[in-house]
């Protein structure tokens, strides 16, 4: 199904067209440009966010994060992110890098170690040496696209972001690299991620642990030592906040929500919805 967001920032083009190119960089992003995004944001892309200033305080897939500059955050497509409070002083650069970008991104990275350690923190602080070489590194990308002449700028950009994060912003993960993740650990992880790809249509645990090849039980009990919510509940989660997002932010009307969610019926799902936020989703529209 087709929809779209109706996210008032003020930005310089609108999202679809930011979408259209491969490598899309914002500088001095500050609270004016984000006064109005006070509901949580579906990502419908990869997105980097530099930090250079002040703090803020967001939930990134249900997951509460103090934010303080210097702060790279890390953001995949399809994660939501809430925004709980920005600071008056607060400026940020952001790099928005499309499906096909990161493809080319995963085949150089994904073997690595850093790569799994992106993925398991997607908050970091900015070591000083690295901090300083951020404004630089957002130099060289706009004088790469800059570049009309060049047939290969697709190219030049994603080893530019390559050498720019193996030659400085590995530093910022070096606190984490003799982290030791235990197998009920990766299970978490795996977990959280299948559901956060699957959960519109799969919210029984049989698929979850089929994937994981360990019993329903176990995968739970695990995953409730591991974060402190059964597995049950972080797909109910997911499921409440993407309710949540289409109910604020998109075209879709109650009935489309419910069957975007893949609920039997509209009824159904507004008795899913007040079970868990004690609204229904008119009245959550609305308020």
């Amino acid at each position: 199904m087709g929809y779209i967001f109706n996210y008032k920032i003020d930005l310089p083009a609108s999202v679809s067209e930011i979408l259209e190119h491969d490598f899309w960089i914002l500088e001095n992003v500050n609270p004016s440009m984000l006064a109005s995004l006070n509901e949580p944001v579906k990502f419908a892309a990869s997105t980097w966010i530099f930090v250079n200033r002040g703090q803020c305080k967001a939930d990134l897939s249900l997951i509460s994060h103090e934010i303080t500059a210097p702060s790279l955050v890390t953001i995949r497509n399809s994660q939501i992110l809430t925004p709980k409070y920005i600071s008056p002083d607060f400026n940020a650069s952001i790099i928005v890098m499309s499906k096909r970008f990161m493809e080319n991104i995963f085949m150089f990275m994904n073997s690595s170690p850093l790569y799994s350690l992106i993925n398991r923190h997607p908050i970091v602080s900015l070591v000083p040496e690295v901090a300083a070489k951020v404004s630089g590194f957002f130099s060289d990308v706009k004088n790469v696209m800059s570049d009309k002449d060049n047939p290969f700028v697709s190219q030049a950009l994603v080893y530019s972001f390559l050498s720019f994060v193996f030659k400085e912003v590995y530093k910022c993960y070096m606190p984490y690299r003799k982290e030791i993740i235990s197998n009920q650990g990766r299970m978490s992880d795996q977990f959280i991620y299948l559901a956060q790809e699957h959960f519109k249509t799969e919210r029984f645990l049989d698929f979850y642990a089929e994937k994981l090849e360990v019993t329903p039980k176990h995968l739970s009990r695990t995953v409730k030592k591991q974060t402190g919510f059964t597995a049950v509940e972080w797909i109910e989660r997911f499921v409440i906040l993407e309710a949540k997002v289409l109910l604020k932010s998109s075209n879709l009307n109650i009935q489309q929500i419910a069957d975007e969610l893949n609920f039997p019926s509209q009824s159904f799902f507004g008795k899913y919805f007040k079970k868990f936020t004690g609204m229904s989703p008119k009245e959550f529209r609305n308020s």
